[in-house]
């Protein structure tokens, strides 16, 4: 898909509560629904489907300048979206519901589980143009690319 998952999910949040949010971001996902929220024929990728897709822009290192939309990012720090995947810095919230970094962190779930109480996800920040990958609580709200079958 080449925005983040506006799919309104038992569970699912706009960043602030605020459906003009949703519009531009897409809505935020605990791991458990992210598994769930993609439509028939698309599912949510693997780490190792989203580790294909870095390779094949260059790398972890340097694959957030091409991935990354060329507007919606703080700053001045948009990529070039040279493969029209038009990453988007939706923040995250916490189980708590507060609301964090919306213009600076976009982070997308992955179905790959790190242990009983934690799942891999990719992350993408204003700050550089690495993609990292990480594991963190499945409570945690993310963003959601879903990927064709």
């Amino acid at each position: 898909m080449a925005e983040n998952l506006n799919y309104n999910a038992n569970g699912s949040k706009c960043y602030d509560n605020q459906e003009s949010n949703c519009q531009k971001y897409g809505r935020l996902y605990n791991w458990n629904v992210a598994k769930t929220v993609c439509p028939s024929g698309w599912h949510l990728p693997s780490n190792a489907e989203w580790q294909v897709l870095l390779a094949s822009v260059g790398g972890d290192k340097t694959a957030g300048k091409f991935l990354k939309a060329t507007s919606g990012w703080t700053g001045n720090t948009h990529g070039d979206d040279k493969f029209g995947f038009s990453a988007l810095p939706g923040g995250f919230s916490d189980s708590t519901g507060t609301f964090y970094n919306v213009g600076n962190f976009g982070n997308w779930w992955s179905t790959t589980e790190d242990s009983a109480s934690n799942a891999c996800f990719r992350g993408m920040y204003s700050s550089n143009d690495e993609v990292g990958y990480y594991k963190y609580s499945k409570n945690i709200l993310f963003s959601v690319r879903c990927l064709k079958d």
